[in-house]
Parts: C-alpha cells; structure tokens; sequence
C-alpha cells in the first residue's frame, strides 16, 4: 500500500524551517508517511521591502522572531547565529533538488541548515554549495552543469505550483491539499494524518471532497 504523503516546503535562510527540520523527519519515523521534500525560496525583499523602507516597528518583529527561533534551537541543542545580510539560496535550493536525485538529500539539507546557521557557509555561492555536494559524495560538475541547465526553470516552476496551492512562508506542509504553516502547526498536521476525515469538521463549508 502506498503510504500518505506529506509535500513539505522549506528553505535554507528561514530560522523557523531550521527549528521544524527535526520534528518534520520524525513525521516519516513515527506516522509512517512519505516525505517529499521542496524548495520555496523566499523572495526576502518581495514581502519584507527594501532595508531602507523598513520601519522600527519591523525591526522589533524581526528581533522578536530571531529570539523566539532561538529558543527551539536552543531546546534541541542547536546553534543558531543570525544572518549577516540578505541571502538568495537559489543555489543551495537547487543543490537540494540536485542532491535528492543522486540519493544524497539528508546529508546534503542536515549539512547545509547546520553550516549555513553557523555561519559556515553561504548559501548564495556556487563554489560554497558545490563544495558541499563534494564533501557528500556528489559530483560538482554535474551539479554545476545542472544549475547552468534546467535547475532555475525547474525551480521556478516548483515555487509557482507552491503558490498556486496557497504557499507564502516556509516551513509548509501540504497533506491532501491541505496547507499547514509553520512549524507550530505541525501538531495539527499530525492530528490530520492520523484521522484524515477530521478536516471536514476542522475547515466546515471550505472542505471540499
């Protein structure tokens, strides 16, 4: 029989996809679901405006939001130092697509989320991301021929069919067309999989069959 499964959009610069990874595997570990794992890399000035236009009160959200993450990677024993500026992770996106095809993807996202929020590694260069597909076993012309092929317009088609399902933020699960966001709803998410006929008493009229 197949097993449920569970899209789950995330990406590499998000603090609060960081603190869900763990609780995400074990999902599969212990609720028997499948995983499919998938870029949406966050268009930072799209929603959040250019550094110029951002007011105190944003910055005082922004704060919040690094501390609070911290707090859960503090809980699971994890380093977290903020960002030292505004990345694009364009190519560790694509390395993570890379990597799943070469059966080298939980190696390659544990290592890149823990030197990126280490500050070991910058996600927005090639060089950096090809060495890490190297240190997992991949190859980095392969993967850099990829990235100079197909990688941005499969990519871009993986966020676009992201948004037409209603995805904004990361992390987002989706289970049976459900959207789930937010490591926070994960809880909700398992209670989903476990009696799936509940999401016509959780969404009322919006259910649709």
């Amino acid at each position: 029989m197949e097993k449920p499964k569970v899209r789950i959009y995330t990406d590499y610069k998000s603090p609060y996809a960081y603190v869900a990874n763990k609780r995400l595997f074990e999902l599969e570990e212990t609720y028997g679901v499948a995983l499919e794992w998938l870029p949406y890399t966050l268009r930072i000035p799209e929603f959040m405006g250019t550094v110029e236009q951002r007011t105190p009160h944003f910055w005082r959200k922004v704060r919040y939001s690094y501390m609070d993450a911290r707090r859960f990677a503090n809980a699971q024993g994890l380093t977290m130092k903020g960002p030292r500026r505004i990345y694009d992770a364009f190519y560790a996106s694509a390395g993570m697509l890379f990597a799943q095809r070469q059966g080298l993807f939980r190696p390659y996202h544990d290592t890149v989320f823990r030197r990126f929020w280490n500050h070991e590694l910058e996600i927005d260069d090639l060089s950096a991301i090809s060495g890490v597909i190297a240190a997992i076993g991949g190859s980095t012309e392969a993967f850099e021929a990829y990235v100079r092929g197909p990688a941005r317009a499969e990519h871009d088609s993986i966020v676009d069919e992201a948004e037409a399902l209603g995805v904004f933020g990361v992390p987002s699960m989706v289970f049976n067309g459900e959207l789930f966001w937010g490591g926070d709803r994960i809880d909700m998410l398992i209670e989903r999989i476990k009696h799936p006929e509940s999401v016509a008493v959780a969404l009322g009229s919006r259910h649709r069959t």
